[in-house]
C-alpha cells in the first residue's frame, strides 16, 4: 500500500539518523584536529585557515543538531 502525502511528515527514519550520526562525527573529529592543530602552529596564515575551517566543521555539527533538535523540520 503506498500512501501519498500533501506534506511530507517531519520524521527521521533509522537510516537518516544514522547518516547523521556520520556527519557529525566526521565534522567533530575534523573540529579537533583543526583546533588541536591551531593550537599547535605559529604561522599566522595557517592560523588563520585552522580558524576558518574550524568554524565551518562547528557551524555543520551546529546545523545537524539543529535537524534533530526540529525533527527534520526545516523550520
Amino acid at each position: 500500500m503506498k500512501e501519498n502525502y500533501e506534506q511530507v511528515p517531519n520524521i527521521l527514519t533509522g537510516k537518516d539518523l544514522d547518516y547523521l550520526s556520520d556527519m557529525f562525527n566526521w565534522n567533530y573529529g575534523a573540529y579537533k584536529s583543526a583546533y588541536n592543530a591551531y593550537n599547535s602552529v605559529e604561522d599566522s596564515e595557517l592560523k588563520n585557515m585552522l580558524d576558518k575551517a574550524s568554524n565551518i566543521f562547528h557551524g555543520n555539527m551546529s546545523s545537524i543538531l539543529k535537524v534533530l533538535d526540529n525533527g527534520g523540520s526545516d523550520e
